[in-house]
């Protein structure tokens, strides 16, 4: 267990792998940060670099959070204007509520989880919501159409070809779209590539790894943090080893 991820921290103990084992190391997952970059080059040289999947589908799931959030303020700042507006001229202020039971505020803050998922997913009240979400807001709609199409950039590409292609397409609709925060993640993507297309080689994520973590997250908050760190490794070890 390394404490942090600084570079050279890192590096040292990696290098205390002989390096005859270190240059058989034929691919690694990472995600985007700029420190593992440095260490996985460093380390493992001979290494095809794949940026991991579920990292970069964060990016674009960012960008459509991002608009809803930015929406949601604007509604709020709208609510509490009316609300002190009602109370200097002592009425009661009532916000409008759509067919579903949702207010304004409440549509952008429960449709958050709707928008990670594929339509098909949708509960009946999601797909409720998500009607009468996109056509109050056109705006989330195109953003969700376009990570959804980002999405089937990795399922329906074979090979590191046909997912160019598909990614030059999604990268035409980003520009014929013009949302700034989708603006934003395509220059993410495409600044990181050509090491996500090495996906397509094998189709590796680190996805063990990240569920692992997850446990070690959880069991670290379940303990109320680690004082022994020599019992904590060992009490991990009966547990997960």
């Amino acid at each position: 267990m390394i404490h942090g991820t600084k570079s050279t921290v890192v590096e040292a103990i990696l290098k205390k792998i002989p390096l005859q084992v270190r240059l058989g190391v034929q691919e690694i997952t990472l995600d985007m940060a700029g420190a593992m970059d440095v260490i996985t080059k460093n380390s493992f040289p001979n290494a095809v670099q794949v940026t991991d999947r579920f990292h970069v589908q964060q990016v674009v799931s960012e960008a459509v959070q991002e608009i809803r959030i930015d929406y949601r303020k604007t509604i709020i700042k709208e609510e509490n204007s009316k609300l002190e507006e009602a109370r200097k001229n002592h009425k009661r202020y009532t916000p409008s509520i759509y067919d579903n039971g949702d207010t304004k505020k409440q549509l952008l803050a429960r449709s958050r989880y709707l928008l990670f998922k594929t339509k098909s997913n949708w509960t009946d009240n999601q797909t409720t919501r998500a009607e009468i979400l996109f056509q109050e807001f056109p705006d989330l709609k195109k953003a969700y159409e376009l990570s959804i199409m980002f999405r089937s950039f990795y399922e329906r590409g074979q090979t590191k070809i046909d997912a160019k292609i598909l990614l030059e397409k999604w990268y035409e609709k980003i520009a014929e779209k013009d949302i700034e925060s989708f603006n934003i993640a395509a220059q993410t993507i495409y600044l990181h590539e050509t090491t996500i297309l090495n996906y397509f080689n094998n189709r590796s994520t680190n996805a063990s790894a990240e569920s692992f973590n997850a446990k070690l997250k959880a069991f670290r908050s379940i303990v109320r943090g680690v004082r022994d760190r020599k019992f904590h490794l060992f009490r991990i070890t009966k547990l997960y080893a």
